[in-house]
């Protein structure tokens, strides 16, 4: 997908990861709304334990930082985070694929939800509780646009086109505003965070060169793991063969030096123990 192409909001294809998060929210919404008429103590329940709220979690519940983003009460606000999931959404998933699209959906939602929790420690910085995915449609948001960063995008039914980073602002600037008259509300603050998540998120396994510096970083400390087992198992080897009378010498590395090759420097042994 090239950086410059231009994007016109229709209707995309209603699919993959997109449908389900979409059906699974649906369905759980609709869910709420029925039991909050017909049987409230059970919608009450659903949202106390599944709204993210940093005392519960401070006591333990840290599955709210995986339900949060499916718990909702205001029809508007699930119909706002849901439109961009799906106008969004189908384009981040084309290029990343359906794995990775549940990767940013989910690990930007935790990603904000910690940044909110860790500021709920704050006291008035941080006040009440967060739900529904406005994190993770900011976070994929963020992505789009830094996949396509000069990219202008139609909004239908506007005849104009508007660059994505205009989107981006204006949106950040609604939230912060809306932060400042809530008195700095936890939701708004979680909502804010999303974007910074998108960023990270994409930053760290979005780009091939991020991906290309962790397998290295993985393989590097894998290695480093071996090594250190190794030589602790020639330690332990010496240590034996000591209590048994007989001597035996390794190397800095784990590698065996066999006793006419003692006096040699490091990499004089002939052993056939490799590094």
């Amino acid at each position: 997908m090239a950086r410059n192409t231009s994007f016109t909001m229709g209707f995309p294809p209603f699919r993959g990861a997109v449908r389900e998060i979409i059906l699974a929210s649906t369905v759980i919404y609709i869910f709420i709304l029925l039991t909050w008429t017909l049987a409230h103590p059970i919608s009450q329940a659903v949202l106390d334990h599944g709204i993210l709220d940093p005392g519960q979690v401070r006591g333990g519940a840290i599955w709210q930082f995986v339900t949060y983003p499916f718990m909702y009460l205001d029809p508007i606000q699930f119909l706002l985070s849901l439109l961009g999931i799906y106008f969004l959404g189908g384009a981040v998933e084309q290029r990343i694929g359906h794995a990775s699209f549940y990767g940013l959906f989910f690990g930007s939602a935790v990603l904000a939800g910690l940044g909110g929790f860790a500021l709920s420690f704050a006291g008035p910085l941080a006040r009440g509780s967060a739900m529904g995915s406005g994190a993770a449609a900011n976070a994929i948001l963020m992505v789009f646009y830094l996949f396509n960063r000069g990219a202008p995008i139609m909004l239908f039914p506007l005849p104009i086109q508007i660059p994505v980073k205009w989107i981006v602002l204006f949106g950040a600037a609604i939230e912060t505003a809306y932060l400042l008259l809530s008195g700095f509300a936890l939701f708004y603050w979680v909502l804010l965070l999303g974007l910074g998540a998108g960023y990270v998120w994409y930053t760290l396994f979005l780009t091939r060169g991020s991906t290309v510096r962790i397998s290295e970083k993985y393989f590097s400390i894998r290695n480093s793991y071996y090594r250190w087992r190794r030589r602790r198992a020639a330690r332990k080897f010496e240590v034996y063969m000591r209590d048994h009378d007989r001597t035996v010498s390794f190397d800095e590395h784990g590698n065996y030096v066999p006793p006419e090759d003692s006096g040699k420097k490091n990499g004089g042994s002939k052993s056939g123990w490799v590094n």
